[in-house]
């Protein structure tokens, strides 16, 4: 059984397919919280959840209620033919945390038939959790940006951080990048080795920050200091162009 939380035809707002049309699948539950990032959502019975930007795809107690069951890949197919797409558009599996369901039958399934139809998959997940790629071999021709978090999270390093599992991607996939979520203070708070230790597990992967932030008041706010970390670092600076223009990260 899988969850979707929603699903959008949009431009990539993020790393290194940034404006690229791409159809995103949000699928609902993850292994994390990140109540660090300070990101509030009011639930549907009143409570206000802290967590990430999209809190909504990962409490399954306040928000399930509002995700959609699937069962079969029929229903799959029939939400990506709901959209007239040029040939070939990318699909983004996201969250949430869309490898929860990475070895889910249904799940595979799917991407077996976008990889038959000619759609380039890229995965937005945050590293820790692991993909069998001689199993499920066409998780080899996904594109997975890796999401590691940072302390700022508040998330155990233990948990966030699972070398053998960015490794595993790096080396396997069809291409991978990483992608850190970066505010104003965290900058002066030691992240710059936080964040090399972590690329020093893929030297070979660029990497893209991008300035923390649920709306566009707080993508502001934080990005013109993280232009200069990135130019002193000599990272990619990645916008998060679909909060900058609609102010909001639902069903953009």
């Amino acid at each position: 059984m899988l969850y979707l939380v929603e699903h959008f035809y949009s431009i990539q707002g993020e790393g290194a397919f940034v404006g690229t049309p791409s159809l995103f699948f949000r699928f609902g539950g993850c292994n994390m919280r990140c109540v660090g990032f300070g990101c509030h959502e009011i639930a549907p019975d009143g409570t206000d959840v802290v967590g990430c930007d999209t809190i909504y795809a990962v409490d399954k107690q306040h928000f399930s209620k509002d995700w959609v069951k699937i069962s079969k890949l029929q229903e799959l197919i029939a939400i990506l033919n709901m959209y007239e797409l040029p040939e070939g558009v990318d699909v983004v599996f996201t969250g949430g945390e869309p490898l929860i369901y990475a070895n889910d039958p249904l799940f595979v399934e799917f991407l077996e038939y976008l990889d038959r139809v000619g759609h380039r998959i890229t995965f937005e997940t945050n590293g820790s959790l692991n993909v069998d790629f001689e199993k499920y071999p066409v998780y080899k021709k996904a594109v997975f940006a890796l999401s590691v978090k940072l302390s700022n999270s508040l998330e155990s390093e233990s948990k966030r951080i699972v070398p053998k599992v960015i490794a595993n991607i790096a080396h396997n996939a069809d291409g991978a990048f990483f992608k850190f979520s970066i505010d104003k203070a965290s900058i002066t708070l030691g992240l710059e080795e936080e964040i090399d230790s972590i690329c020093a597990l893929a030297p070979q992967l660029k990497v893209y920050c991008m300035p923390l932030g649920g709306n566009k008041e707080e993508i502001e706010k934080n990005t013109q200091p993280l232009i200069e970390f990135c130019k002193t670092k000599g990272y990619n600076f990645s916008d998060r162009l679909h909060i900058r223009i609609w102010d909001a990260n639902k069903g953009v």
